[in-house]
């Protein structure tokens, strides 16, 4: 150790960042607070260090979508540090989403010592068990006073912590610490000098289900099921009805159009088995085609996540999936998968264009040119996005209408997606995005598309900390003036118009180029085709991009 600290509180946060660094730990993210400062100055020293990585956010809430983003994109724990009070309960939104998608998140909260409990003491609440069942463990620690071991039971805290939130089931964690005067010390921090080589996890092989091709079989991608449900799909020789945050939307088996299909007499209704990956949340088709009588249905578990049960109906869940045998060659198999695959194509195939030659070179041209002009809609939005997006970039789509027109009708592609969709909020996208771009080990860009309200909800998420990273990014709004999800609902044609605009679309007239400007992005505007595609390729650093939609 370097020198002795005066503080408990520091000793005690030092030997707890000292080992979650030695167990693997790289990103660290707080909000600013009187009571965590101990924890922070020691991050702070780590990042000086360049022994652990650390972003600054103001809002609680955002850090925590923020933490969300860098766990998902490098799938290791990040601590979360802030203080007491209201500043817990802002993390709960992150910490909810993380618990319904498997990410693991370690939240450490800084709290009054039991003493200033239950007594009226500022910002002070019961922290304890506050994110209840959201957290697969939690630990109250009472307020280390300088006494024989405290290091040493800090070090062992991280240990659980680590362990408890990088299990079988990826989940959030919360360590609650009680911290008393003198809150941080002002000496030289003690840093280990120790060994910082991160410890390596064996990998946990679950034990397979097995299965064998048969007709009738369909195989189902929802949000992170990944690339194994494409392998899956080829190795069955079974149609691939894959959503587009599913990271496994690609390859010749897939079947884009596959809610007009499972509507379709002579697809749908001769479904018999049904093989799901991930979590579906992109239509009513798919828990209908669960729940229908006959169809046989298994289930493969995304770890940390609940169970994915339509109607309670899913009798066989697996851990891993393995196919025995080659797919079924018969007639009837291959025409099964190609029916599938050509009518969804057919279906999606855009009217051909005469050529130069049929038309003349003028009247080529003009046309050419009016494309270009034409006004952007949401399914010209969705596909110049997806088109814009490659295999070293990635892409977060918003809960919004704008995910549910990508999932109709963008094509096949191999690209990094992600979305939140554990509890599919509004809440968090951008801060989200970030926290992926930062985490990204590629030099591509990353895009978030969400809608006008999304955006709003997540202001906070524009503002960086200084002199952090500032990756490349672009935040792609399609503002249509307010929540216009609900004109595609039940409820449009049974409201009345006026009530409808007002509790449902919550019209909105911001001036989204003012409100990146406050927070130092760049803003372009593109209302054509012409415009869209340059500013999806235009820009490097922090870009807000606006795209006005029609209602």
């Amino acid at each position: 150790m370097k020198t002795r600290s005066e503080s408990p509180a520091t000793a005690f946060a030092v030997a707890l960042l000292d080992e979650f660094a030695r167990l693997g730990l790289r990103d660290v993210v707080l909000s600013p607070g009187s009571r965590s400062q101990a924890l922070a100055l020691a991050a702070a020293e780590y990042e000086r260090l360049g022994l652990l990585r650390l972003r600054v956010r103001i809002d609680e809430r955002v850090a925590g979508f923020l933490a969300l983003g860098l766990a998902v994109e490098t799938r290791l724990p990040v601590v979360v540090v802030m203080t007491s009070g209201t500043a817990v309960a802002n993390l709960h939104p992150a910490v909810l989403e993380a618990h319904h998608s498997g990410v693991p998140l370690i939240i450490v909260s800084s709290d009054r010592p039991v003493e200033l409990r239950g007594i009226g003491s500022n910002q002070t609440t019961v922290q304890e068990g506050i994110f209840g069942a959201a957290v697969a463990w939690s630990r109250d620690v009472t307020a280390p006073r300088g006494e024989p071991g405290e290091t040493d039971g800090a070090a062992a805290l991280a240990r659980e912590a680590w362990g408890a939130a990088r299990t079988v089931r990826p989940q959030p964690v919360h360590l609650n610490i009680a911290f008393t005067e003198p809150l941080s010390s002002l000496t030289e921090l003690p840093v280990s000098d120790g060994d910082w080589s991160a410890e390596s996890d064996e990998p946990i092989e679950p034990a397979a289900h097995v299965i064998t091709s048969s007709p009738g079989t369909v195989v189902v991608a929802g949000a992170g099921a990944g690339p194994r449900a494409e392998e899956v799909a080829r190795e069955l020789g079974a149609p691939l009805l894959a959503e587009v945050s599913s990271g496994a939307r690609f390859g010749p088996n897939l079947a884009v159009a596959y809610r007009e299909l499972l509507n379709a007499a002579n697809f749908g209704d001769r479904v018999e088995r049904a093989i799901v990956f991930g979590h579906p949340t992109l239509s009513r088709e798919v828990p209908a085609l669960i729940q229908r009588d006959g169809v046989e249905t298994i289930v493969v578990r995304t770890p940390g996540v609940d169970d994915y049960n339509p109607g309670r109906r899913v009798k066989t869940f697996a851990d891993a999936l393995v196919v025995s045998g080659a797919p079924n060659d018969s007639t009837a198999a291959r025409s099964w998968l190609g029916r599938w695959v050509t009518t969804s194509r057919t279906l999606l195939e855009p009217p051909v264009e005469p050529s130069a030659a049929e038309l003349g070179n003028a009247e080529f041209a003009r046309r050419e040119l009016a494309a270009i002009r034409e006004p952007v809609n949401r399914r010209m939005l969705v596909e110049a996005v997806w088109r814009a997006t490659w295999p070293h970039d990635r892409l977060v789509l918003g809960a919004s209408r704008l995910i549910r027109e990508a999932d109709s009708y963008v094509p096949g592609k191999k690209i990094s997606v992600h979305a939140n969709r554990g509890l599919a909020g509004i809440d968090g996208t951008i801060a989200t995005a970030i926290g992926i771009a930062l985490g990204s080990e590629t030099d591509g860009t990353t895009r978030v598309l969400l809608g006008d309200l999304a955006a709003l909800h997540d202001v906070g998420g524009l503002l960086f900390g200084v002199r952090e990273e500032r990756p490349r990014i672009q935040v792609i709004v399609g503002n249509d003036g307010g929540g216009t999800i609900f004109d595609g609902l039940e409820v449009a044609a049974s409201a009345p118009q006026d009530a409808l605009d007002r509790v449902l679309l919550t019209p909105q007239s911001v001036d989204f180029a003012a409100l990146a400007a406050a927070y130092g992005w760049t803003y372009l505007r593109a209302t054509n085709r012409g415009e869209l595609d340059q500013a999806l390729t235009a820009a490097s650093g922090p870009t807000f991009i606006e795209v006005p939609l029609p209602r």
